[in-house]
Formats: C-alpha cells, structure tokens, sequence
C-alpha cells in the first residue's frame, strides 16, 4: 500500500512537472535523419537519370531545381551543361518558348535562378518580359498567374514594362486574379472560380497548393491571409488518414504529386510540416511522400503503384527539399537569394564598356520576331526590327512603322532613354512640359542625364521635329554614357567633316558630335551631304541608336 501511496505521489509529481515545462512541437514520424537520407537518394537517382536536362516538364526543370535546391555535389558542368541547352533551345526560337502557354517561361526562370543563371539575358532575350503581358500570361488558366508570381518572387525580379501589351502585368494584379478564383469552398482547381456559376466546383489539393505557394509572400495583405487561412482549413479537411491527398493527377487515386504541392505550400508559409492540422492518424505529409519511395531513390505515382514515374520523382524531390529546408530553417524552396551564382547576374551587370555611367544597362529582347509591314525591303530593317524587339523604338501601331516620317524632340528623349535602360528620372523644368503628359518622365530623364537640353531656359518645344546635327548631337551624349570616347581634337573634326560639300553649314556645336558620329560609323559617311539642318527620319534615328549600342557593347 505505502509503495502504491509513493507511486501515485511520484506519478502526480511527474506529472505536474511536465505541465509547467513548456509544450513542445510533436516530432512528425519521419525523424531528421530519415528526411535526409530520402533527399540524398532522390537527387542521386536525379543525377543519375536525367543526366543532360532539357527544356521540359519532366527530365528538364524540375530536376534541375531540385538538385539545385537539395544542395547535393552535382558538378558545375551540369549547371553549366543545362544554361547552354536553354541557351540554344532560347536562340534557336527567337525568344518564344511557347505562344500561348506562359508557364514555359516561369518553369526555365526557376530553374535557371535555382543553377544561378541570370534569366533575363539568355542569348540576348529577357525570359522575364513575358511574364509583363498580364492577359497573354493568364490565358492558359490559373497556372498562368500563380507560377509567373512564384517565379518573378523567386529572386524579387522586377516586371520590365511593355508598352505592347494590352494590360501591363503587376504583381497586384497577379495576387487579385488568383483570390477572384478561390472557390467557394475554399480552394482552387485549374478551371473554376472564373464566374459564379463555377465557384462551387470541386477543390484540387494539388491546384490550392500552388496557388498558397503564389501567396505565401502576401501574407501582410488582409485579403490574402484570409484567403489563404480558408484554404488551409479547406485542405486540412481533404487530407487523407494515411497523410496525403488525391487531385488532378490521380482522379481518385491517392497520389504523390498532389501531397507534394500542399507540402511545399506549407514549408512556403512557415506552417510546420508537423501542425495538427495536418497530421492525420499520426501521418505528416512527409510521412506520406516516403511511402511512395522505391529503394533506388525514385517514386511511384500511386499509393497502389508499382515501379517508378519520373515525374513523380522529380516533384517528390522538390518537396523533400522543401521539407528539408524548412527543419534546416534555409531559404524556401521558392526564395532563391542564397542560390548559388554560376553565371553574370543583372543585380551587377557589366555589359559595356568599363566607364560606362552606372545606371546605364543593357536591355534584353522583349518582344523576339517583332517586325512591320512597311520595312520588309526597307535600307534600315535590320536596325529597326533589333530596337523594336526590346521596345526602344514603337510603331505607329501594331503593323506600321512609318520609317520615313520625321522624329518629335519628346519621341526622340522617349527612345534615347529607353535604349540605355535608365531609370525615370522626374524633372520639372520646362513650363511646355507638364507632370500629366505622358513624355514628362522620358523629358525629365533624358535632361537629368545631360542628353537634352531646351530651346531655352524654360521651354523644351515637346512637338518639334529633331535635325541631323541636333540628333548627332544627342546621340554623341548617349554615347558618352556608355563609356566611349566622344572627344575629338580640331584636326580630326575638320578633316572627318570637310569631306562634305556642305560642311560650312554646320553649326559650332554640333561639329564635334558629327564628327564623332562619322568616324564611329553611327552615321554613313558614305553620302555627299550631311543636310545637318534638315529633319531626321524614324528610320535614321533607330540606325544611329543601333550602331551606337553596337558599338558600345550593349546589343
């Protein structure tokens, strides 16, 4: 009885002792170690088998991703193996990986940020740009939006501006296309939501993951947290006993892909992997995912599979590294700033030449093949199809260059200042310029770099068209930007000049810059006259700029 007496004492001391300790997280079944052997295996087996990755879905992105992420030994060579297969893949289709399904772009951008590739200037083409076109990106469905966000995010690219599209794409934008699809019962599937007679349509788990994980930075937004917080309880209630779930990949099959996705999307939120409201019959998800193992590292598809399934691997893969990341408290699978850099990134650029100002950048192609009906023989198509194609220089609309009408002085600050990729500069100095008028900031920008100066102290003559000498005088400035050297001493400007009958017409301050500009090749000293005082054409103005980038390194 006395030892019953001192058991149930000690019993309750034990007790009340572990009430006082702080509560502790429950360990999920798959301990630490576990968890890394199973990443070890997959990318081993990843390295193994998709050993010169492609441009795809499966035996492409993914695996590079994964590995990437894993942090496993892969040799450089492999990076640098895959950069050059995009980089031809890229080349080989002018820039256009797919015209109407984005998620090509998205997928290649997170691949190449994950090896520490820079995507916005692969074979001269700016993977990003797009991703700018909001209703191009969002046609395919609800991929479109969540993986061009999950991309963009991955290393806070900035969407380029293009001008061509009917509406510019925002992140804002992005985030409130996705919360107009939630369904009613709180997730989201490829198709539904789009209108209310679908907002009651049936939840994917795998779709829903992807979409949180589009959302996990937005989490400050009070419409997102809400969102995301009805999606959450949306998927707790869909879990299955054995940890996982069953979605669009499967139909209603359990399956590995769709356990995945709500994996990442947890690891992207900071949600444990071990939260009670996904852990079921003592399953995690992790649990879950490892039940699909095969002893070689690869995966099945199905809870009831047999053999393997490369895509299965690769997602399996990404979402172990998920896992890992997050019990290691790294970077997210998804926030890419600690990637390993491997190739030039634009957050240093240096293309150019080496006294360049610093806010001058090279501008990658925006929009590849772009050309106009009126310049298929044109003297100066080449020129003007290379500016248009990174929107520097615009149509009258979408088909009609005009290349022989005559250049604005704001046109001319508008194109100037966009072939040098600077920053808008806002300027108020001029009283015929007003901050409403859309050449305000191109104005602003192109004076505060020293590249136009006014008709007077107060005045810039938005309207007037821009002379021979005045463009060589502008363009010489822009030169000076990029680094080259536009100095020229008496003897060379009256030799380069004096070859022209009417080179006595030529104004003081503009013989120098002519002079630059003949014996650089920006203009043709192959004519009989300089006509310094006559209007300058649309197409003369972009072989100027494109000789100029040329030869400053910047195209």
């Amino acid at each position: 009885m006395k030892n019953n007496i001192v058991k149930s004492r000690l019993t309750a001391l034990i007790l009340a002792l572990a009430l006082m300790l702080p509560p502790c997280a429950p360990a999920f079944a798959a301990d630490k170690a576990t968890l890394d052997k199973a990443v070890e295996d997959a990318a081993a087996y990843m390295l193994k088998t998709v050993k010169n990755p492609t441009v795809d879905s499966v035996g492409g992105e993914w695996a590079v991703l994964g590995l990437a992420r894993s942090g496993y030994a892969a040799p450089d060579s492999y990076y640098e193996n895959y950069y050059k297969t995009v980089e031809k893949y890229v080349k080989d289709r002018k820039g256009v990986l797919h015209d109407v399904k984005y998620t090509e772009y998205s997928r290649v951008l997170l691949a190449l940020t994950a090896a520490g590739y820079d995507p916005r200037d692969v074979a001269g083409y700016d993977l990003t740009a797009p991703l700018s076109d909001f209703n191009k990106t969002i046609w395919q469905g609800l991929n479109g939006p969540v993986f061009a966000l999950i991309a963009l995010d991955s290393l806070d690219y900035p969407i380029p501006v293009n001008v061509s599209a009917e509406t510019q794409a925002t992140r804002d934008l992005y985030i409130s296309e996705i919360l107009r699809r939630q369904l009613n019962g709180g997730g989201w599937n490829l198709t539904g939501g789009v209108s209310e007679d679908t907002k009651n349509q049936a939840t994917d788990p795998d779709v829903t993951g992807m979409a949180l994980q589009a959302l996990a930075k937005y989490q400050d937004k009070p419409d997102v947290k809400a969102a995301t917080d009805k999606a959450l309880v949306c998927l707790s209630k869909l879990q299955g006993e054995n940890g996982g779930y069953s979605g669009s990949f499967s139909g209603s099959s359990s399956d590995i892909e769709s356990t995945v996705q709500v994996l990442v999307a947890l690891c992207e939120l900071g949600i444990p992997i071990d939260d009670p409201r996904f852990v079921k019959n003592a399953n995690t998800l992790v649990d879950n995912i490892l039940s699909y193992k095969n002893a070689d590292g690869s995966f099945k598809h199905t809870a009831g599979g047999s053999g393997n399934n490369q895509m299965s691997s690769e997602q399996a893969l990404c979402g172990l590294v998920a896992a890992q990341r997050a019990a290691e408290s790294k970077n997210s699978l998804y926030r890419m700033s600690d990637a390993v850099k491997r190739g030039e990134s634009k957050a240093g650029y240096t293309a150019g030449l080496t006294g360049k100002h610093a806010d001058v950048q090279k501008v990658s192609v925006l929009q590849p093949g772009k050309t106009f009906n009126d310049i298929s023989s044109h003297t100066n198509r080449a020129a003007i199809e290379a500016l248009a194609a990174r929107e520097i220089i615009t149509g009258r609309n979408e088909t009609f260059f005009d290349p022989d009408a005559t250049m604005t002085r704001v046109e001319f600050a508008a194109i100037i200042t966009r072939s040098l990729g600077l920053p808008g500069k806002a300027v108020s100095v001029f009283s015929d310029v007003p901050a409403s008028a859309w050449f305000a900031e191109p104005v602003g920008t192109a004076y505060h770099y020293g590249i136009v100066t006014g008709v007077s102290d107060s005045e810039f003559n938005p309207g007037g068209t821009v002379t021979r000498q005045e463009a060589a005088v502008m363009v010489t400035r822009a030169a000076k930007l990029c680094g080259m050297d536009t100095s020229r001493s008496e003897v060379e400007i009256r030799d380069t000049i004096a070859q022209f009958s009417d080179y006595r017409t030529v104004a003081n301050w503009a013989q120098s810059p002519l002079a630059f500009c003949y014996s650089e090749g920006i203009l043709d000293d192959s004519t009989l006259e300089i006509a310094p005082g006559q209007a300058i054409k649309r197409c003369e103005i972009a072989e100027m700029l494109y000789r100029m980038l040329e030869r400053a390194g910047l195209f």
